[in-house]
């Protein structure tokens, strides 16, 4: 394969895995429709997204070393704040935001990751670093103050809990490094996750009698989707990209996922498009591009 047909590919497969990740909101914003809570739809999506994982580390783990005491604490921390409380809260939040809003939040998380540094990890941030701060953040408050307006307390629960979702998974991206050069990113990823859906479907068992399992053959077939189409398939593709055409590029492409939420919700969920939306977003793009281009 020649390299510019390989680079198609790559942009290809991220732009695809990007616009999955951000049909996820979406499919739980239809899936609340039918009277499901949080904790039930979180462990619909894990398990019938846990063979796909136990699959993938397999895979990825063949002719590969044998996993320590090591190995499997730091499986189980990154499985837990990365994909198990992550995605716990981001379920929850979006019981009171829209979509778009929680798009724009999570898309935060290289900037959560340069507070962590300059907070504990004594980085310093340089004043380009420290302009797409202040656009990022300007651009949530505004999208907020909208919703906030219109919605009233509720988008106060909602959006707390979405940004723990998002500092969660910043306490991730921020201990993974280390990790993913001993372990490599696919097999890492099938074994962090597969941990994540184990706690999910513990939490049920815990919180909900078994017959909350029996929900509404709707949301079934959108968790299946969830599972599929917006956690497994995004994962594979966004790997794919990068090994074509590197992280940097492969970032970038990420940006299409606020957008294509915001279209997303307006036309499968009826959230409104306004001139404050627009701007909001175009905001937090413009201060995570200014970021990515400076890293």
């Amino acid at each position: 394969m020649n390299s510019a047909r390989a680079a198609r590919i790559g942009l290809a497969c991220a732009l695809l895995g990007a616009i999955g990740f951000s049909g996820k909101a979406i499919i739980i914003k239809l899936a609340y429709r039918h009277g499901v809570d949080a904790v039930t739809l979180l462990m619909w999506r894990m398990l019938l997204a846990l063979p796909l994982f136990l699959a993938l580390a397999w895979w990825a783990g063949r002719d590969r070393p044998a996993l320590n005491a090591r190995d499997w604490r730091d499986i189980g921390l990154l499985g837990f704040t990365g994909y198990y409380l992550a995605s716990f809260l981001d379920f929850a939040g979006l019981q009171y935001i829209s979509a778009s809003l929680e798009r724009l939040i999570l898309y935060l998380n290289p900037t959560l990751v340069l507070l962590m540094g300059v907070l504990f990890l004594g980085q310093r941030a340089t004043r380009a670093q420290l302009l797409a701060l202040g656009l990022s953040y300007a651009g949530i408050l505004i999208v907020f103050g909208q919703e906030l307006h219109f919605e009233g307390r509720s988008t106060l629960i909602g959006a707390a809990l979405v940004l723990g979702s998002a500092l969660s998974y910043a306490v991730y991206l921020v201990h993974s490094g280390q990790v993913l050069q001993r372990l490599g990113a696919l097999r890492l990823t099938g074994l962090a996750t597969s941990v994540a859906c184990g706690l999910c479907i513990l939490q049920f068992l815990l919180l909900r009698p078994l017959e909350a399992a029996f929900v509404p053959a709707p949301v079934f077939w959108l968790s299946l989707l969830n599972a599929t189409a917006c956690t497994f398939a995004p994962v594979l593709l966004v790997m794919l990209g990068i090994e074509r055409i590197g992280a940097a590029r492969a970032a970038q492409t990420g940006m299409v996922g606020p957008m294509s939420t915001l279209l997303m919700g307006v036309v499968l969920l009826g959230e409104p498009l306004t001139p404050t939306v627009l701007i909001g977003t175009a905001l937090v793009l413009a201060g995570v591009a200014v970021l990515a281009r400076r890293r």
